[in-house]
C-alpha cells in the first residue's frame, strides 16, 4: 500500500526530501479517487527505492490542498528536492504518471 502522507508529516516527507515524490490527494466519499488507488499502488511498488509515491486524504489534512490550490480530486502533485514540479488534474492512466516520475528520475 502507498504511503499516507499528512498535514503534519508534509514538511518532513515532502518538501525536505531529495526523492521524486508522486502525492495523490483523494478522499474515501470521491469515486475517480477510489478508481485510481489501484493505481498509485503498484507505482509505489515499483518505484520503491526510487521514488516516493503516496496518498493524502484531503477531507484530514485540508492544509495540503489549500496551500497548492487543489480545487477538484484526484489531483497529483508531483516534486523534486521539495519543490513542485507538476499539478495534474483529474484520472490518470498509470502510464502518464509513469511518464512525470521518469522525466524527473532522469
Amino acid at each position: 500500500m502507498a504511503r499516507e502522507f499528512t498535514d503534519a508529516s508534509f514538511e518532513t516527507e515532502v518538501l525536505k526530501s531529495d526523492k521524486v515524490t508522486l502525492i495523490d490527494l483523494w478522499a474515501e466519499w470521491c469515486g475517480p479517487c477510489r478508481q485510481m488507488t489501484p493505481v498509485i499502488d503498484e507505482l509505489f511498488k515499483e518505484y520503491e527505492g526510487r521514488a516516493v509515491i503516496g496518498k493524502l486524504n484531503v477531507d484530514d489534512n485540508p492544509e495540503v490542498p489549500t496551500t497548492y490550490n487543489v480545487r477538484g480530486i484526484p489531483t497529483f502533485l508531483v516534486f523534486k528536492n521539495g519543490e513542485l514540479k507538476d499539478k495534474i488534474v483529474g484520472v490518470q492512466s498509470k502510464q502518464a504518471l509513469q511518464a512525470k516520475i521518469d522525466a524527473l528520475l532522469s
